[in-house]
């Protein structure tokens, strides 16, 4: 007879806590590990593995995949590497099964963390997710599966917990990390001279995401923008952060736009690159709240996969798919979506926040007014509705 899983019995209270942990891309990966460095105070010998990326692993987190493998965008992608993503699932829940942890942390990526949590909430496992998925911007459907899932939602958008309450779902606003991270003063000047880039020239950053598939639908109309507007100011310095894994891609971007030689690309170091610069094209997704933070001005663009865009467009419950714009409740930045993304009107509207600064300072207000709402020093709130759910 095959014997129960393992349980160990460290608690809120207990020197020791097992935690499995998954972060499905990049921006889950800087989430995690400062997450990682609150429940560190409370619980020194911490030991937590399962799914994570560079930032994780640095915070001693044993990582059994990259949550590279499992970074999609939209539900064709999604569909097309269906099979090598629920096998990483499969695998990763025979591996927790032979030892139940004490608790399970999904951070962000709900459609890969919400069946393990159940299963593992079934098993008796306390369940938080971090990051609550987003049924006010579309899929409301994902509530009965979020209170069927998880214990309790680690929110990081003030309006979220009340929300989640009328569903019978328990939620903690804990903040934004990003914004504990970004200065509220950020220093131009000190985040050129730390890339090297002359102070008195205008910079534009140009940031085409992190993901293979965003880089391939938008460096190439950021790098034409970027060319049209060299053109029209060739005083212009153009950067874009990067990681190491897109620079082939983006190189062959780069010679398809005309632009070798022409564009500072910095590998990491986006938070400089967005401090450093007087306006940015930027993709959708978290970096347009990370320029937000840093007090730039910005044009977001968005564009997948054709039939993923038709299916999610008409689920889509908000008239904005830029976060700056969400969260303000207005159109304060100009979005691009799909056939919008072209060259020539994303370089116009780049070059009208050049010749605004009455404008821009502006907005600059009113993300500072949003910065300070979200501020909230996320990793000790986190770790302290964690000790709530465990104490529980």
């Amino acid at each position: 007879m095959a014997s129960p899983p393992m349980r160990p019995s460290a608690r809120s209270g207990a020197p020791d806590l097992r935690m499995t942990m998954v972060a499905a891309e990049r921006s889950g990966d800087m989430l995690a590990a400062l997450l990682l460095q609150g429940l560190h105070k409370v619980w020194p010998h911490l030991q937590a593995s399962g799914i994570g990326g560079p930032q994780m692993d640095a915070q001693g987190f044993v990582s059994r995949w990259s949550c590279d493998e499992l970074s999609v965008r939209g539900l064709v992608e999604a569909l097309w590497r269906y099979r090598h993503i629920n096998g990483i699932r499969q695998r990763l829940i025979q591996d927790v099964l032979t030892r139940l942890p004490d608790v399970f942390v999904g951070v962000d990526a709900s459609d890969f963390n919400l069946p393990v949590a159940r299963l593992l909430r079934q098993k008796g496992v306390p369940t938080v997710q971090l990051v609550c998925p987003s049924i006010w911007a579309w899929r409301p459907e994902r509530v009965k599966k979020i209170r069927d899932s998880v214990d309790h939602v680690l929110c990081i958008y003030p309006f979220e917990p009340a929300l989640l309450a009328q569903h019978g779902i328990e939620g903690s606003f804990v903040g934004h990390p990003v914004a504990d991270v970004i200065a509220l003063t950020p220093d131009q000047g000190a985040a050129r001279a730390a890339l090297g880039l002359p102070q008195g020239a205008t910079t534009v950053a140009l940031l085409p995401g992190s993901r293979p598939a965003e880089v391939k639908a938008l460096a190439l109309p950021f790098l034409q923008a970027a060319r049209l507007m060299r053109q029209q100011r060739p005083d212009l310095q153009m950067v874009l952060p990067t990681h190491a894994a897109l620079v082939p891609m983006l190189e062959e971007a780069m010679a398809q736009a005309g632009m070798q030689g022409q564009v500072n690309v910095v590998l990491g170091r986006s938070h400089e690159v967005q401090a450093a610069c007087d306006v940015a094209l930027v993709a959708s997704g978290t970096a347009t709240l990370e320029t937000a933070l840093h007090k730039r001005p910005m044009v977001i663009a968005y564009k997948m996969q054709w039939l993923s865009w038709r299916i999610a467009n008409r689920q889509r419950l908000l008239p904005w798919v830029g976060l700056p714009n969400i969260l303000c409740n207005e159109s304060l930045v100009p979005e691009f979506l799909q056939e919008q993304v072209q060259p020539q009107g994303l370089a116009q509207a780049a070059l009208r926040w050049l010749d605004a600064p009455a404008a821009v300072a502006q907005l600059q207000q009113r993300f500072t007014d949003l910065h300070l709402q979200l501020r909230r020093d996320m990793p000790t709130l986190a770790t302290h509705a964690i000790q709530k759910v465990l104490a529980a």
